[in-house]
C-alpha cells in the first residue's frame, strides 16, 4: 500500500476512533453517570458535567423545532459529512487528513445523536465563575472546531509560504533573464 492510501486509511481509523469516543463518553454520561437525572456534576472549579440537549447546531443556531427540520439537519449535516469525507479521500497531506478526520468523527458523533434522539448530548462546561468561553459541549464539538482550526491555519500558513516561494521563483527567473 501507497504512503497516501495508508495515511487516508489512518484518517479513517482517526474518525471512527472519535467517533468511538464521543459515543462512548455520552454513553457514560446517560447510563452509569444518570447525568440527566443529576443535571450538573462539579469535578472542578472550572469545569463541570452538565446535562444539555441542543437541538440546533454550531452554538445552537438553526434550532430543529419541528420533525420536518430535525430531519433537515440530519440529511444536510449528513451531507457536509459526505463532503468531507470525499475530500479527506483526495486529500494527500496528512496535516489536512487528519483535521478532516477530526471534522467527520465529531460530524458523525452528532448526526447519530440526533438521528436517534432528535437532538445532540452536550455535557462538557468550562467555566470560570460565571464565564463561559463556550457554550456547554461535548467531544464531537471540541474534535469539529479543532479540526477546522487546523484547516485554516494550514491554509493560511500554507498559503503564506506558497506564495512567498512563488515570488521567490519569479524574481530568480527575472534575473536569470
Amino acid at each position: 500500500m501507497n504512503p497516501v492510501m495508508k495515511r487516508r486509511l489512518l484518517g479513517l481509523v482517526l474518525a471512527f476512533a472519535i467517533f468511538g469516543v464521543d459515543q462512548w463518553i455520552k454513553w457514560l454520561v446517560v447510563g452509569p453517570l444518570q447525568l440527566r437525572e443529576k443535571a450538573v456534576i462539579e469535578l472542578i472549579p472550572f469545569f463541570d458535567l452538565r446535562w444539555t440537549q441542543n437541538f440546533g447546531v454550531s452554538m445552537g443556531m438553526f434550532t430543529a423545532d419541528s420533525v420536518e427540520m430535525r430531519w433537515i439537519l440530519v440529511a444536510v449535516t449528513g451531507l457536509i459529512a459526505l463532503v468531507v469525507t470525499i475530500w479527506m479521500l483526495r486529500e494527500k497531506a496528512m496535516g489536512d487528513i487528519v483535521a478532516l478526520a477530526m471534522i467527520l468523527g465529531g460530524a458523525l458523533g452528532n448526526i447519530k445523536d440526533r438521528y436517534e434522539l432528535g437532538y445532540v448530548i452536550d455535557y462538557a462546561d468550562l467555566h470560570f465563575g460565571e464565564f463561559r468561553p463556550f457554550l456547554i459541549f461535548n467531544v464531537a464539538d471540541a474534535a469539529i472546531t479543532i479540526g477546522v482550526l487546523i484547516i485554516l491555519a494550514r491554509s493560511f500558513l500554507l498559503r503564506e509560504k506558497g506564495a512567498a516561494n512563488t515570488q521567490e521563483q519569479a524574481g530568480e527567473t527575472a534575473a536569470e533573464s
